[in-house]
């Protein structure tokens, strides 16, 4: 409960007897403790983040149109909070909760929250804390025995979502997918075996090997030995039967000093944060470590987590990471970008009904499609740059800011309609590690299309932009056709989200008309699972 409303749907609970009718019918009214306004308890995701609250509310030649919105509103927007556990179901006892519908789980307990912070014990995956060590002066011993129980039910719930996820990279169709990606595959090859300097009787981390063939890359580079990690177990089988196939495989017996073996390769089964339980590895005794661990829109699958982690435990002081930069860019796009188009004109039929219905239904999700840079209506803005050989393992999740405006190489100075917002991002090897020949990955919509694609974000209402020599009429609002806005503030968040290894991004946006007037829509809230 946050502020009278019931996590789950949204709805003001005016009383104990209110929320129950939102709980699963098992969950006893005593054990639900209504909290009226208490911050403490609204998701973390929100309490923390200065995103969630419009830009400069009282500013000065705020559009009068503004639209305002509260934090009941951003609840709501979330959805259920769910842990995918179809097993738990036979463990619910002492005073937690746990109600299965179509795989998902919505977990009560007697404080009344969800949050992973009342767990009694820490939790920690991919270098990310799920759970504070409970302090609690609480004397109830079902309370405690409840917290125990709940972390347990995370503790399951992470192991099964990692099973599932490595899993899914058991497919061959996956890692035919990206090998045939030559943007991808191509930059780590030239990054590998255009830098003798750095390659050359190096010792080489692959972390998330798949097949293989970054570790492939490292040993016909030179490495003297590449330490191949792999958390699948039928890929990490793969992966060996591969390396012994082209003669590159190091066995045990090659590893104590059988110097007539050229094998530099041994895959570990295992995750990178278990590798020490695995094989004897000296702390810092790596020299390069090298990762694709991109997801959609960068973070998604959570795995930069493990690299940070494998850099601070395994990674020599000034040792290389590759690559070693990532940047966010984010950028409008028109109506070309929709599917618009496409329903306005079916074989002569106009069916821009559905069109219509389903730009509506956009604004809900996060889309990962390719974008043509013709449909872009702004420049292109960074929104977020890391630094990998440095950063910080909880700078991963983070809120940034971007001004758009539009391009007037296309517009003319006139109107057109944006209709949401497009990210992308690109890797970076640069010449602090790669001297000879860096190199950059681009997932940009003006280079040629990834395996990643963009990540769409589509607004609510699409906002009209022009340049700002447009003349407005009167007092009309800002981001209609008769005052569109000459830039757009973004203010965006990316943050892990409660199931583990999906993202949740919030964008604020902003328009500014060329008289200064502004004018701010509602937070948007989207989940990328």
């Amino acid at each position: 409960v946050a502020d009278n409303r019931c996590w789950s749907c949204g709805v003001c609970c005016q009383s104990k007897q209110d929320l129950q009718s939102h709980l699963h019918p098992s969950v006893n009214t005593k054990d639900v403790k209504l909290l009226l306004d208490d911050d403490k308890y609204l998701n973390p995701f929100m309490q923390e983040d200065s995103l969630l609250y419009s830009f400069d509310g009282g500013e000065e030649g705020e559009d009068e149109c503004n639209t305002s919105f509260e934090k009941e509103e951003i609840v709501k927007d979330f959805g259920s909070v769910c842990i995918d556990d179809d097993d738990t179901a036979e463990e619910t006892e002492l005073n937690a909760e746990i109600y299965n519908k179509d795989k998902k789980t919505v977990m009560a307990c007697p404080n009344g929250h969800l949050s992973l912070a009342s767990s009694s014990k820490r939790i920690t995956e991919n270098g990310m804390d799920y759970g504070e060590s409970a302090r609690s002066v609480e004397s109830d011993p079902k309370d405690k025995q409840s917290r125990v129980f709940i972390a347990d039910v995370v503790e399951k719930d992470i192991k099964k979502i990692n099973d599932s996820y490595f899993g899914s990279y058991s497919s061959f169709g996956i890692h035919r997918d990206m090998i045939s990606d030559k943007i991808r595959t191509d930059a780590y090859r030239q990054a590998l075996l255009k830098n003798p300097s750095l390659l050359n009787g190096a010792v080489v981390m692959d972390v998330g090997c798949g097949t293989g063939i970054l570790s492939l890359f490292a040993a016909q580079a030179g490495a003297s030995r590449v330490i191949s990690i792999e958390a699948s177990e039928k890929m990490a089988t793969v992966a060996t039967q591969i390396a012994k196939d082209n003669g590159l495989w190091r066995s045990k017996t090659d590893s104590e000093g059988n110097k007539s073996c050229t094998g530099v390769i041994e895959v570990v089964n295992c995750m990178v944060e278990d590798l020490d339980k695995s094989i004897p590895i000296q702390p810092h005794s790596v020299d390069i470590l090298v990762s694709e661990w991109m997801g959609y829109c960068l973070l998604y699958e959570s795995m930069l987590s493990s690299v940070l982690f494998a850099r601070d435990r395994w990674l020599k002081p000034g040792g290389a990471i590759l690559p070693d930069t990532a940047t966010i860019f984010v950028a409008g796009f028109g109506k070309g970008g929709t599917s618009l188009p496409f329903w306005e004109n079916v074989y002569g039929f106009n069916m821009s009904y559905i069109g219509k219905e389903v730009v509506e239904d956009a604004a809900k999700f996060p889309i990962v499609d390719i974008i043509n840079h013709h449909d872009l209506v702004t420049n292109a803005a960074v929104l977020q740059s890391f630094d990998l050989a440095t950063m910080k393992p909880d700078e991963v999740d983070f809120t940034a800011t971007a001004e758009l405006e539009a391009k007037n190489d296309t517009l003319d100075h006139k109107a057109t309609a944006c209709y949401g917002v497009v990210l992308w991002f690109e890797t970076g090897f640069t010449s602090r590690f790669c001297k000879e020949m860096p190199t950059v990955l681009s997932t940009s919509p003006y280079t040629p299309k990834t395996h990643w694609s963009q990540t769409i974000l589509t607004f609510r209402e699409p906002i009209s932009v022009a340049s700002s020599k447009f003349t407005a009429e009167g007092s009309a609002a800002v981001g209609t056709d008769a005052c569109p806005a000459s830039k757009i503030l973004l203010r965006i968040s990316i943050a892990h989200a409660t199931q583990h290894r999906c993202i949740d991004i919030s964008l604020e946006t902003a328009g500014v008309g060329s008289d200064g007037r502004k004018h701010s829509w509602p937070v948007q809230m989207f989940n990328l699972t």
